[in-house]
């Protein structure tokens, strides 16, 4: 935990646990996860009104490169979200996770350098009027949404438990 002195210093934490959540945990499942599934596997969808692990990978990038990377930068947006969802055979799992792995290296070079007066300029993504804190939580709580159902897609498939949770003890304290 980064404190200062008697008083934890908010934005530090903010952006330190941003940091571990994205980067620490459920960027490296993920790319473990997803990189054990044939090209079939990645682009299997369980109805057409579903997703597959691809597409939600591909939305992921957009969504990191827009909201973060492009927004903190002051770069023009690009994305295209339809797309993402179109997209029916993008690929083996190697190179779509290489693509997200390009924008996952960006945004962490933007997350490394933010301050308190970034997360409270205020910003406009996707039409949104938001500030840099709440596209940072945005971010956040978006990826880990994903990465939950690419985890449980992935869990359907292959049959298995993954282990991300094995240093847990039988009462679900960390030992």
């Amino acid at each position: 935990m980064v404190t200062t002195g008697a008083k934890a210093d908010v934005t530090a934490l903010f952006l330190e646990h941003s940091r571990k959540k994205l980067f620490d945990e459920w960027w490296p499942r993920l790319r473990s996860t997803v990189a054990a599934l044939s090209e079939e596997q990645l682009w299997w969808r369980p109805n057409q009104a579903s997703n597959s692990v691809g597409n939600l990978l591909l939305h992921l990038n957009g969504n990191v490169g827009q909201w973060m990377v492009a927004s903190f930068n002051r770069q023009k947006d690009l994305r295209d979200r339809p797309a993402e969802f179109a997209e029916k055979a993008g690929g083996p799992a190697s190179e779509v996770l290489a693509r997200l792995a390009a924008t996952m290296d960006q945004a962490a070079e933007v997350l490394s350098r933010l301050n308190e007066d970034d997360l409270l300029r205020p910003m406009e993504i996707q039409g949104y009027h938001v500030t840099g804190l709440v596209a940072i939580y945005q971010v956040v709580e978006h990826f880990g949404l994903h990465y939950g159902q690419i985890v449980y897609i992935a869990k359907a498939l292959e049959g298995k438990d993954l282990g991300f949770y094995s240093e847990l003890t039988r009462t679900g304290r960390a030992s």
